[in-house]
């Protein structure tokens, strides 16, 4: 089974956030197997996905507004190029993802200066 490691942010509210990616997730075909809030502003949603249904993956990653890092556009884009060209009755067809969200709608520049922290 592949495993693929995502990481996004938004600037938006949490919850609005976090739900609309829910039902985009579930609507993609993906299976939502885990959540887990890892600090106050990280969340982490662990999901399973056919290989097939990786480009409605993404579309639904994007359609919520969350910004991927380019790292995350990569890993994406290199599974779905992998799919178009694997052969359809090689190994196995699911692919685990583990995205992590960074909420960033109460950080501003005031606070960034005060404690000389960088957004990572």
């Amino acid at each position: 089974m592949q495993s693929l490691d995502l990481q996004g942010y938004s600037y938006c509210d949490r919850y609005i956030v976090l739900q609309t990616l829910t039902n985009s997730l579930t609507d993609s075909g993906a299976w939502i197997t885990d959540r887990n809030t890892v600090s106050p502003t990280i969340t982490e949603l662990c999901l399973e996905i056919q290989l097939r249904s990786v480009l409605e993956l993404y579309i639904a990653l994007v359609a919520t507004g969350l910004e991927l890092t380019r790292t995350a556009h990569d890993a994406l884009t290199d599974l779905w190029t992998c799919y178009n060209n694997l052969d359809a009755s090689s190994g196995s067809n699911v692919v685990n993802v583990r995205l992590e969200v960074n909420f960033l709608e109460d950080i501003t520049l005031h606070s960034l200066l005060m404690t000389g922290a960088g957004i990572a």
